[in-house]
This record gives structure tokens, sequence and C-alpha cells, in this order.
């Protein structure tokens, strides 16, 4: 244990003189989640820019836009009636627009006398591969329901409540968080450990340490220790700022720490796995980008594996990463205890079998 101590401080030493190691340790995650934060700050209260052209300029089309308006969701400007609203919409690259066509109101007043049978249409142009179209498709429709009913002097029968699953109320940024810690640790300890197992053999410094009585088990262990520590103070510094700045709610326990730890020893013997089969840094740079950036994006970090296809969410599982992500979010968000620990015994077994692998196939010996 001494060795381990004793490698693990002059590591340290070196790791810290490093500034692009301590950028990745402790700037970058607090950039993340500044900057997402401020981008999930506003989720669920965004209001969109919605262009009308009002084509009827009656009492029935200004019922529309002030219902549209108290909604609070959309922004209304007015288009002349002059103006070519689908020419407008492309000079000006609009995601959304609403044209109230003449006739408005005497359509709703025929349909009235022909007992519902007649119709009376509003127009939503615009882009169906930007929110923006349909966040404001669900606003008119919903604006037009109730006009309806108020028309009719109809009642809805059939209502819908909504009830959380979660036992606090979360918010979107709640959720990243996790993926912030999981990036860090796996970007800390994969990557640097593939690019130090790589310099090590390039300046035949595993064939000094061969001169030595430490093993390749307690060097490796004497890595996971550093990093076990400054991305433990990385892990609580990134929830204090998300506290501090955005307000963040997530549970820290004993659970939640272990699985930094034991994410290290995953990685950290995944980065030694990969070194032992690189020869130069540049490999063992482009090496961890080939392994790092799949699981980085496809793990669950930015994004639910729900949203992607059903093909890559089996390749998600394959990564440890996403073992990660998903525990931390069961644990600090969910609350689901049992779920976590499965998560979290998954990567035990892999951090045992990627150690194991890492000191056997790693050669201090090499030409």
């Amino acid at each position: 244990m001494k060795r381990v101590l004793v490698d693990s401080l002059a590591y340290g030493k070196q790791f810290l003189r490093s500034k692009i190691g301590a950028f990745f340790t402790f700037i970058f995650p607090l950039l993340l989640i500044l900057l997402f934060g401020a981008v999930f700050a506003n989720v669920g209260s965004s209001t969109f820019d919605l262009p009308v052209q009002d084509l009827d300029d009656s009492g029935m089309s200004h019922a529309l836009l002030a219902a549209l308006g108290n909604t609070t969701v959309v922004r209304i400007s007015m288009v002349s009636a002059g103006t070519n609203l689908q020419e407008h919409i492309r000079s000006n690259s609009l995601s959304v627009a609403l044209q109230i066509p003449a006739g408005f109101e005497r359509s709703i007043l025929l349909s009235l006398a022909a007992n519902g049978t007649a119709w009376a249409n509003v127009t939503v142009f615009g882009d169906p591969s930007r929110s923006a179209y349909q966040a404001v498709i669900g606003v008119v429709r919903a604006v037009a329901e109730q006009m309806n009913f108020g028309l009719v002097r109809a009642r809805p029968i059939v209502g819908v409540d909504t009830a959380s699953v979660v036992s606090a109320q979360f918010q979107a940024i709640d959720f990243f968080v996790p993926g912030i810690i999981g990036i860090t640790v796996m970007t800390n300890a994969l990557y640097i450990m593939t690019g130090m197992c790589a310099e090590y053999r390039t300046r035949k410094y595993f064939k000094l340490l061969a001169t030595t009585t430490l093993t390749k088990a307690e060097w490796l262990t004497s890595k996971i220790l550093w990093f076990s520590m400054i991305l433990l103070v990385s892990f609580f510094i990134t929830i204090a700022v998300g506290i501090w700045a955005w307000g963040v709610h997530v549970r820290i326990d004993a659970i939640s720490i272990a699985f930094v730890v034991v994410g290290v020893i995953l990685f950290a013997s995944m980065g030694m796995v990969l070194g032992s089969f690189v020869k130069d840094p540049e490999s063992a740079s482009a090496v961890a980008n080939a392994i790092g950036f799949p699981m980085m994006f496809l793990s669950g970090s930015f994004w639910q594996l729900e949203v992607m296809p059903p093909y890559l969410q089996a390749v998600a599982r394959v990564f440890p990463l996403t073992y990660m992500n998903d525990g931390l979010r069961d644990i600090m968000v969910l609350g689901n205890v049992d779920r976590g620990l499965v998560n979290l015994a998954i990567m035990a077994v892999l951090a045992a079998i990627f150690f194991v692998v890492g000191a056997k196939a790693m050669s201090w010996k090499e030409r």
C-alpha cells in the first residue's frame, strides 16, 4: 500500500502541473452544467413568435387572436393582408405562421346555423421539422377546441389529469447532471490512462518501472486512487455549482459516491487495456476517441435512450457508460435504489474484469 500511495502522490503532482488535466477535471463539467442549465432553464416556459395574417379582421378573428395571446405560449405579430404569406415565411426563414382566412366569421355563423356541419378553418404554415411548428399547432388546436365549446355552449366531458411518478418536482437540468458526471469520469480516466500508457511505452518508462518492486496492478491502483480523489472533488463541485446556479435537486449518498469510484476503476482499467495495444500517443488519442465518442453520445449522457432507434439502444447497452448514467439517475434523481444497485453491480463486474485484463495484458518489458 505504501508503494501505491507514493506512486499516486507522485503522479498527482505531475497531473496538477498540467493545465489541460485540471481543465477537463474541474472546469469542463462546470461549463457544461452552466451552458445546459441556461438552455434547460427555459424548458416548459418557452414563448414562440407567431406571425399572423388576419384576412377576415372580424370580431371572431380578434377573439381567436386574444385567446392565443392569453396562452402566453405565443407572441403574436401581425402580417399585412396584402402580403404573400408563404413568400414572407420563406424570405424571413420563419418556422411558423398563422393565416385566418377571409370569411372566417361568416363560416362560423354558417356552421352554427347548420348545426356544426360546416367548417371554419385557419391554416398554420411552417416547417414540420422545427419544434416551434409542432408547439404552435398544439396551442392553436387547443384554443380552437375551447372556442368550439364556447360557441356551441358545450362543456367537455372527458378530461385529462397529470401525475408525476417522481417524489419531487425535478427540472430537465436535474436529469442532465448525472450525464455530466458520467462524461467527466469517463473522459478523465479513459483518455488520460490510454495516453499515459502510450507515452510511458514511448519514453521507455515501463522498462524502468520493471526494475522496481512496483507491480502492474499496484501501478494501476495508484492511478485509480488519484483519479478517485480528484473526480470526487469534481463531483461535489459540479453539484454545488448546479445547486447555486440552477437550483438543481439531486440526492448525494454513499451509493452515488460508489458509482464515481467504481466508474474510475472501470474506465481507468479500460484505458490501460487500450493502452496495451497502442505504441505512441497519436495512436492512443485515435483509439480513445474511437471508443469514447460513441460512448459519450450513445450512452444517454445528453438525451434519453428511448428517443433513439431500437438498434442504437441495443448498441448503447454494450457501453459501460450507459450503466453509469442510468445508475446515477436512478440514485440521484429517481430514488430507485434497487435499479441503481443493479447498474452498480454490472459496473463492478466490468471493472473487475478490465482491471485484471489491464494488469495482465500490459507488458513492461517491450522492446
